[in-house]
């Protein structure tokens, strides 16, 4: 069972998001943060795409990390950070649309190590959201005294 040790994670997180600015960079937007589990979105533009005018596969590896990342943030305790320890990412279509929706969660909640994962959608009008990619991560947790430099 997957469970939050930190009753204001949903102020941590959306105080931790103001100071995430890469993310403001891109334009991401998380839209829904619960126990286990972030969403967002980014309206597509063309400093999106690479070169053949699909996503760029970082800027999704990028939102799948933010949302499998800040799923294991609301898990763990305040004051505790939580950092990419491994992440791979598969690719299965390209990204052409107008907006890319991420979900990350939680599937297995360890004390030092959280194991997510993520799902990157396109979306195109009307249609209904397209899977174009899929990512497995392992989320390091670290206790204050644990930081170093």
């Amino acid at each position: 069972m997957i469970q939050t040790f930190n009753p204001d994670f949903r102020a941590d997180i959306k105080e931790k998001l103001e100071r995430q600015e890469f993310m403001k960079l891109m334009g991401f937007e998380v839209t829904k943060i619960d126990v286990g589990r972030v969403e967002g979105e980014l309206v597509l533009e063309q400093k999106h795409k690479q070169h053949k005018g699909f996503a760029h596969g970082g800027l999704i590896a990028t939102l799948a990390d933010i949302v499998a990342g800040f799923a294991a943030v609301s898990l763990v305790p305040k004051g505790h950070h939580v950092v990419t320890a491994e992440i791979k990412v598969s690719y299965f279509h390209p990204g052409v649309g107008d907006k890319l929706l991420a979900k990350g969660y939680v599937l297995k909640q360890g004390r030092k190590i959280n194991f997510c994962e993520a799902e990157v959608y396109v979306v195109k009008g009307a249609a209904e959201p397209l899977l174009i990619a899929k990512a497995s991560a392992s989320m390091a947790n670290i206790a204050p005294d644990e930081l170093r430099g």
